[in-house]
């Protein structure tokens, strides 16, 4: 059986305004997912199901590269650090690691390191493989030898101090011994739980009528992240070390060195570690290791490589969510049949309806799947899905749960065909399949058309609004956003402001509504007057706009500067020609589909009264551009043609990092086009536009590279 990627869901017939609707309404419940895992510790699905959702993001991003951005959850890491610990901000980000299927995917991310570094196919690529432990990622921080802070990865810019709880681990030192121990150092690795402890610990919470935990790296997590460090002791856990943050200094030059240096000063790191000549060697590891999988005494779900060298790594750096010289090589998939009794509707924050296959549990890979997302309509006509069919599960990489096929030998007599609703099960509005002009084929998406008549799509655009990237406003969750709902209080982002004011003159006031108090409720009024002024990449994050995440929004607010100038430029752009439609287009990041979605937003009168009565209460604050002592901060630059002295990504990562903005296209708004050798209609066009044109190393003179 072929394994390059998990089924692909359709994904190759979808047409680039299809496969962006269908990302949008992915990403949206992916966020979903994210904040009810990581903000509220109180998931709704299982890894499994979030995974499937997300391998198929990237399978997306990956047919139509437009879609990927910044903000997609593909290129974020964990969640937020919740509020029962300290928070810790990690000197350097603890970020995740780009997935490998087959041992194709594994020689491309090698051909992608010999492109970034310019390497000739003679120089050799030493490795260190290491398995994939599926456990809590944390980080250990040493001074002078000694154990002083301990936190899990959090979202990896900022996590929760766990400090005591990690010193209840007998395989962490609380002091490190041996030779070049430095002043300090941040001990990166996985605290991971036996299955033999887990199977204990599952029995002792069943007996004591606990909850049981749905598999060891749950089971890990919850036992590390107990407030009371003495549950956290009586809980068997386990740390290996495989990476390091931030250091006063290395004695060492390569990945494997510095592992073995870990050894000796009483690090454990884990022994099927090996250091690898080339990739052949790594992959035929790759390959032992997944043959004794079943015999190890703790899960892992794949093997991941890393560049030897430590400065290969340092010049690669990293992209987004995930470092350039690393890849995890995950495990085939796993499968079992199970019956599918019921799809569900759900109906997303975007009015997109979503079936969902609900699953008579089955554990596939150790780990139990009970729900798989179906897609759209079409999925579910393709393979002919039916309530009561007995259905093949797979868990591709063993983390993506995936219908793989219906097992029709099984099927009950008197099953009929699944007839997708064509009004929302939430409001009873009509759900359309909107039909593309340009192509006459409709949408891969249903969507309700009752928009914020809906229940359904209210609440999650409110929750939306108020979430941590967008407004923040503290105190304000999807309980709190329904109940107000429900009791009339709040239907639109405006109402939240005036919430303060209408209260006061209420026959039921906030502090003597249920769960509330009148300490709850003053609170609740200052943190929204809190946020009557706020970043103007955050209000328009915070409007839902489809395709727009927090990355799109903040390229949209350094381009536009100021609320006034991005709604006149959305207004002028509006005929999709002209100047206004070429500045929109030429942002790097944006591209035709999501400037056409920016542009549907805004062309409907209901959303602009939405912005017009937000912006009457709160204030848009002008964009600040970063890194304002550069000589490029603020301006928009294009690379064009073959550099000499860095490749392209590095050349664009150094000047995102000076401030600047590179574009893709040039443009009247365009600042600088950086020629390189062989340039082509780039520089024609800059010459015929005026733009100033650079050589490579008037480029480098005049950002100090």
């Amino acid at each position: 059986m072929s394994r390059r990627k998990p089924a692909d869901g359709g994904i190759g017939s979808l047409t680039p305004i299809e496969a962006a609707a269908e990302h949008a309404r992915i990403a949206a419940e992916v966020e979903e997912h994210n904040r009810r895992y990581y903000d509220e510790n109180a998931p709704t699905v299982s890894d499994a199901e979030y995974d499937a959702l997300f391998e198929k993001l990237k399978a997306l991003e990956k047919r139509f590269p437009a879609l990927k951005s910044a903000s997609s959850p593909t290129q974020k890491v964990g969640g937020r650090a919740t509020e029962g610990f300290a928070k810790v901000s990690h000197r350097k980000p603890m970020l995740s690691l780009d997935n490998a299927f087959d041992e194709a995917d594994v020689r491309e991310f090698i051909t992608r390191v010999r492109r970034f570094l310019g390497l000739e196919s003679a120089v050799p690529i030493t490795l260190v493989a290491e398995p994939k432990i599926d456990g809590l990622s944390s980080s250990l921080t040493y001074e002078k030898g000694r154990l002083v802070q301990g936190a899990t990865r959090g979202d990896g810019q900022v996590g929760e101090d766990v400090t005591q709880n990690l010193r209840t681990i007998a395989d962490v030192p609380e002091t490190l011994k041996g030779r070049n121990v430095p002043k300090l150092i941040e001990v990166r690795g996985e605290v991971y739980m036996r299955r033999d402890e887990f199977m204990a610990l599952n029995a002792a919470q069943e007996k004591a009528g606990r909850q049981r935990f749905a598999n060891p790296r749950n089971a890990a997590a919850g036992s590390l992240r107990q407030l009371d460090p003495a549950i956290t002791a009586s809980r068997k856990l386990h740390f290996f070390a495989y990476a390091w943050g931030d250091a006063s200094e290395l004695p060492a030059d390569t990945h494997w060195e510095m592992m073995q240096r870990f050894e000796t000063w009483g690090l454990p790191t884990n022994p099927l570690s090996k250091h690898c000549k080339d990739i052949d060697t790594a992959l035929a590891l790759q390959r032992k290791i997944e043959s004794d999988r079943a015999k190890l005494p703790y899960d892992i779900d794949g093997v991941v490589y890393k560049i030897d060298r430590l400065d290969w790594q340092q010049r690669l750096g990293f992209v987004s969510r995930s470092p350039r010289w690393a890849v995890a090589h995950k495990f085939k998939a796993e499968q079992a049949e199970t019956v599918l009794h019921d799809i569900e509707i759900q109906v997303g924050r975007t009015g997109a309806l979503t079936p969902v296959a609900k699953l008579t549990p089955v554990t596939v890979g150790g780990v139990v799947v009970s729900n798989a997302t179906l897609h759209n309509e079409d999925e579910i006509e393709r393979k002919d899905v039916r309530v009561g069919d007995t259905v093949v599960v797979q868990r591709a990489g063993d983390v993506i749960p995936q219908i793989v096929r219906v097992v029709t030998e099984k099927r009950p007599k008197r099953t009929q065909k699944f007839k997708f609703p064509v009004t929302c099960p939430v409001c009873g509005s009509h759900a359309v399949r909107e039909i593309n002009p340009k192509t006459g084929k409709p949408d891969a998406v249903r969507r309700c058309t009752g928009g914020l008549t809906c229940a359904a799509q209210v609440v999650e655009r409110l929750r939306h609004f108020v979430s941590r990237d967008a407004f923040d406003i503290d105190g304000l969750g999807e309980k709190q956003i329904q109940a107000f709902f429900e009791w009339g209080l709040v239907r639109s982002p405006a109402d939240l402001f005036t919430l303060a004011k209408r209260d006061k003159k209420s026959d039921t006031p906030l502090k003597e509504r249920d769960g509330w108090g009148e300490v709850s409720a003053a609170k609740l009024f200052d943190a929204i007057e809190a946020r009557r002024s706020i970043s103007l990449d955050r209000f328009i994050y915070a409007l839902g706009v489809r395709h727009v995440g927090q990355a799109n929004a903040r390229l949209l607010a350094m381009n536009y500067g100021s609320l006034e100038r991005f709604l006149a430029g959305m207004k002028a752009a509006r005929p999709r020609s002209g100047d206004a439609w070429e500045e929109l287009n030429a942002i790097g990041g944006i591209g035709e589909i999501l400037a056409g979605a920016i542009l549907d937003f805004f062309a409907e009168p209901h959303n602009l009264d939405v912005v017009r009565a937000l912006a009457k209460e709160v204030t848009a604050e002008d964009f600040v551009q970063p890194s304002a002592g550069s000589p490029v901060a603020g301006k928009t630059v294009v690379f064009t043609g073959t550099l000499v002295s860095m490749t392209r990504p590095e050349a664009k990562a150094k000047a995102e990092a000076l401030g600047a903005k590179v574009a893709g296209s040039v443009s009247k708004k365009t600042d600088y086009v950086v020629a390189g050798a062989d340039a082509g209609s780039k520089l024609t066009k800059a010459r015929d536009a005026g733009v100033a044109v650079l050589t490579e190393q008037e480029w480098l003179k005049l950002t100090g590279s």
